[in-house]
């Protein structure tokens, strides 16, 4: 059983910068970063391979967040520069073997933790 736990969330301003990380037991896997504004559905944001050579992005968010790992740690991070009021949500870590952007992909999931961006 995998377990994933969120972390560095929390209020910034527009334009801030935030750094989530996201720590996982177990093996190595396929890790994806979802988010969920209120009132809708869960939603890719990015992944990365399980050693980190292959990074995807939703285009959203692309040019703006950055997705790394450090294995050694077992934790994956991602790195939101310029947010905006609309980044606003409750980010979900996942963790799969199959890279890809939907849920499906992903076999495991941490609690989730809140990102609110103000104006």
């Amino acid at each position: 059983q995998v377990q994933l736990r969120e972390s560095g969330g929390g209020l910034v301003q527009a334009g801030d910068s935030l750094r989530v990380s996201c720590a996982a037991s177990g093996r190595s896997f396929v890790v994806g970063w979802f988010r969920q504004a209120a009132g809708t559905e869960r939603a890719f944001v990015a992944a990365v391979s399980q050693y980190g050579t292959i990074t995807y992005y939703a285009d959203s968010v692309k040019g703006r967040f950055a997705i790394s790992r450090d294995n050694a740690k077992n934790t994956v991070y991602l790195q939101m520069n310029n947010l905006k009021p609309e980044d606003t949500a409750v980010y979900y870590c996942a963790a799969g073997i199959r890279f890809g952007e939907r849920r499906d992909d992903y076999n495991y999931w941490g609690q989730g933790i809140q990102v609110t961006v103000s104006s």
